[in-house]
């Protein structure tokens, strides 16, 4: 059984690294043909694009991954019971975003230039919702290798999409940002595609395969529900972020240009270089949801407790050799990856404090993978609660961008330390 954990861990990092550089390739790719105001808007639309893809897939991976895990359900019927839900969830969304797209670009975001690519989030959610299924199955099932592969292809599906095609929409800097997020469709549908290629030979299904079950629809519903209730709370506020930002920099005097440049350099540079290793902590993640998940059910508290603590040890020390590269060469890596320097400051000071933010992956889906999801939701309501508040509270002092950096640092501390609590106490007695 740890054999097929750690096998499964190692092909996840490694198809986490191959990701990860063809993920950089892609930032790097539009970064230098979109330049700094494409990157701004991009950005801007992105927590709302976070926001609905959560809300499209309503938890199910999560859930499926752990029903599939536990093996006592029969799965292909387990995973049709779920798909039309979730497609009609998707229909719904569709409709709302067309409704209220004028008012999301103008009033809130206070950038009408984002109107088209949020209207292309609508055309995007049902295949990214799909794809999430699907991957779920085989993440159950602890095949992982499907996952890493259909995640290549996706990534460089995508890094053609945008080096071919996006310099014939750079007329209309609204056009290109429309273009990125309609990239997604094709590139998940190659995902997808590569998802069925990996099914069993000799796969079928029966009538009674493809019937939805009520009750493995509620079975999935409950440990979903909670779920997408967290993450939609966590993508609420990431939604929120760049909203209250605008507006309370705006009231303070700071000009749109400031604001949007700033607000690019921090979540299109920093963010994704600080977040670099996380690809290690969610491959060791991903394997061990499943294991976790068995184990648990199975009462094998302290093999569970066991594999807990590994994955928080591997976790950490991989984070802190990235913590030394950050703090010590910030400037060479921006140079490096996006032939920038700007943002150095900004890496320096987060690389420390980022080191939690690695161990936190592998906490939150442990206590997903024990049927703790209401705990996790507790944290994400606690911490959501902080950072929204913490964020215009830094802003009235003046420190520019910083108040952003500062409040989701002490979000990531508070997370991070009451995360570990709840495992702690669940596992405490075993």
């Amino acid at each position: 059984m740890k054999e097929k954990f750690i096998k499964s861990t190692i092909i996840l990092i490694i198809g986490g690294f191959l990701t990860k550089i063809l993920g950089i390739l892609n930032k790097i790719v539009m970064t230098r043909i979109i330049t700094s105001e494409g990157i701004g808007l991009y950005m801007l639309i992105l927590p709302t694009f976070s926001l609905f893809i959560n809300l499209a897939s309503f938890g199910f991976p999560t859930a499926l991954s752990k029903l599939i895990a536990e093996d006592d359900k029969n799965n292909k019927k387990l995973v049709f019971s779920v798909i039309p839900f979730c497609l009609l969830i998707n229909i719904i969304l569709i409709i709302l975003i067309i409704i209220f797209a004028p008012y999301l670009s103008n009033t809130l975001l206070k950038e009408e230039k984002t109107y088209y690519a949020i209207i292309a989030i609508a055309l995007v959610i049902p295949f990214t919702s799909i794809s999430a299924i699907l991957r779920s199955y085989f993440f159950g099932k602890e095949k992982m290798f499907p996952h890493v592969v259909s995640n290549i292809i996706e990534d460089i599906v995508r890094l053609a999409l945008i080096y071919f095609g996006l310099p014939f929409f750079l007329n209309k800097m609204e056009y290109a940002v429309t273009y990125l997020v309609l990239c997604n469709i094709i590139s998940e549908l190659a995902s997808i595609l590569i998802l069925f290629f990996f099914l069993p030979k000799g796969f079928k299904l029966t009538k009674n395969d493809i019937k939805p079950s009520k009750i493995y629809l509620k079975d999935s519903l409950n440990i979903g529900f909670p779920t997408t209730i967290n993450r939609l709370i966590g993508s609420f506020t990431y939604f929120l972020e760049p909203i209250i930002l605008t507006n309370v920099l705006l009231y303070l005097g700071y000009s749109k240009n400031y604001i949007i440049t700033e607000y690019g350099i921090i979540s299109g540079y920093v963010m994704p270089i600080i977040l670099l290793p996380s690809f290690f902590s969610n491959a060791i993640s991903q394997a061990l949801l499943p294991v976790v998940s068995k184990n648990y059910k199975q009462k094998k508290y302290k093999y569970t407790k066991k594999i807990i603590k590994e994955a928080i040890i591997i976790s950490l020390l991989i984070g802190v050799l990235f913590t030394f590269i950050f703090i010590f060469t910030p400037e060479s890596i921006l140079k490096l990856i996006y032939n920038t320097k700007e943002g150095a400051t900004y890496l320096k000071f987060f690389a420390p404090v980022m080191l939690l933010q690695y161990i936190y992956s592998p906490l939150c889906l442990s206590l997903d993978a024990m049927g703790k999801s209401k705990e996790n939701l507790q944290i994400t309501i606690i911490t959501s609660i902080v950072r929204t508040v913490l964020l215009p509270i830094f802003a009235l002092f003046k420190v520019g961008m910083w108040c952003l950096i500062l409040s989701i640092s002490i979000n990531i501390i508070v997370e991070t330390t009451m995360s570990l609590k709840k495992i702690k106490k669940a596992l405490n007695c075993y």
